[in-house]
């Protein structure tokens, strides 16, 4: 039986779920993979973490050095989080010859290309499974299963919070602040919600995705991001009478003359799969050119799933190191030099909604202005009112149309003297 003996550094939420799946299920991961895990120090600068979780005094520490000095420690599982102690920490670990395996998907959103340039120089491991997806394992189907593939489009919907909220507006006909208020209740959402409901959190694991799909650097400032925090219920409302539900949308997608990253709010047809995911769940559908169109669906985070995930990487590092292997540095290597383009040459179908002024002539007017920036219009919904002369909403889909042109066109629009108020307008995914 081979062992791997590993340090645990944050008991937090991950950290603890850890702890207690490798307690619960030690045997069974060592019945299914032949590795006995040895988690020989669990680091935490709480000392309730101790006693909550029932861990040895001979294990138990408050100084990360104490484990990273450890010469027998093979694997840091680093579960704090952030960018700034976690990266130091992560560097420690490396220059000391330790395997890495993490779920901080901001930090290697940021630094991923400084940690994998120290790590091949020392010939180690990195795992991140449980960065991007919870449980759902994504990253492991990028680099093994999908190996024979050209990946050329990601569409995910990647965060759970702002799927929770979403659904709660959709199926209750709630509000955006009625359905956070329920999503923090619940837990689904942080007292600060900002990370998640602003497209933040989504941006760091499209990031990350992206890069390894198309096996490319990726440039999280680059990344377009729009968050939900504008959807108003009367669009949930349109959306699905035109046959839509709103998701919050990763997408990452190889073009002709680079790549093109963005998380926005999108119009998702409902016979699209991505359509059917509610809730806090994830799901990730990944266009590749010989197995085609596949959908990875499971829990996106919660202690259960992501330590499910950490697990994984200790035992497929395990497995390697344990074993008489040829380390691999190109594994972490990023072969092609893509550009990165401005999210202003993507191409979608689009819904507007305009406030206008309902009088006669408007609607020519405002398809003038698409049709001068080649937006061709697909379907029209005017609503009534009871009285004449008032401020109407009218609903437009259109046809695929380059994203620098339908900003144009939108601002010239809401400046018209028959337009006033709050105008939308929103991208449609339709596949």
């Amino acid at each position: 039986m081979k062992k791997v003996e590993i340090a645990i550094i944050g008991l937090g939420t991950i950290g603890a779920g850890l702890y207690r799946l490798i307690m619960k299920n030690g045997e069974l991961i060592r019945n299914k993979s032949g590795i006995n895990i040895v988690i020989k120090k669990a680091v935490d600068v709480n000392m309730d973490k101790k006693n909550e979780l029932g861990i040895p005094d001979s294990v138990f520490s408050t100084s990360a050095d104490e484990a990273l000095d450890d010469k027998n420690i093979d694997i840091i599982v680093e579960l704090i989080g952030g960018t700034t102690v976690a990266r130091e920490l992560i560097l420690s670990g490396i220059e000391r010859g330790k395997h890495i395996v993490t779920a901080n998907k901001a930090l290697l959103a940021q630094y991923k290309s400084e940690i994998i340039s120290i790590l091949v120089s020392k010939g180690l491991e990195l795992g991140c499974e449980a960065s991007v997806g919870g449980g759902i394992p994504i990253i492991k189907t990028l680099k093994e299963a999908l190996v024979g593939n050209e990946i050329y489009k990601i569409v995910g919907i990647l965060n759970g919070t702002s799927n929770f909220i979403l659904t709660k507006m959709i199926k209750e006909g709630v509000s955006f602040p009625e359905a956070l208020k329920t999503a923090q209740t619940l837990g689904f959402a942080e007292a600060d919600p900002t990370l998640d409901v602003s497209g933040g959190d989504a941006k760091h694991k499209i990031t990350i995705l992206s890069s390894l799909a198309f096996n490319t650097e990726v440039d999280i400032n680059k990344v377009y991001v729009e968050g939900i925090e504008e959807i108003e219920s009367m669009d949930v409302g349109y959306a699905i009478e035109l046959g839509f539900v709103l998701k919050l949308i990763a997408v990452a997608e190889r073009v002709d003359d680079g790549i093109i990253v963005g998380v926005h709010p999108a119009l998702v047809s409902e016979k699209n799969p991505l359509a059917a995911v509610n809730w806090e769940d994830n799901a990730i559908m990944v266009y590749s050119d010989f197995l085609g169109k596949s959908m990875y669906y499971g829990k996106g985070a919660g202690a259960n799933p992501t330590s499910s995930a950490v697990v994984a990487d200790i035992v497929d590092i395990a497995l390697k190191i344990k074993s008489n292997y040829e380390y691999n540095p190109k594994v972490y290597s990023f072969f092609n030099n893509l550009k990165q383009l401005n999210f202003e040459k993507s191409e979608y179908r689009y819904y507007f909604r305009f406030n206008v002024f309902d009088r006669l002539g408007i609607l020519s007017k405002i398809s003038g202005i698409l049709g001068n920036h080649n937006i061709s219009i697909a379907s029209v919904i005017q609503k009534e009112v009871e009285e004449k002369n008032e401020y109407v909403p009218l609903i437009m889909l259109t046809h695929r149309a380059l994203e620098k042109n339908v900003r144009k066109a939108f601002r010239e629009i809401v400046n018209l003297k028959e337009v006033k108020g709050k105008n939308t307008i929103l991208r449609v995914i339709d596949d």
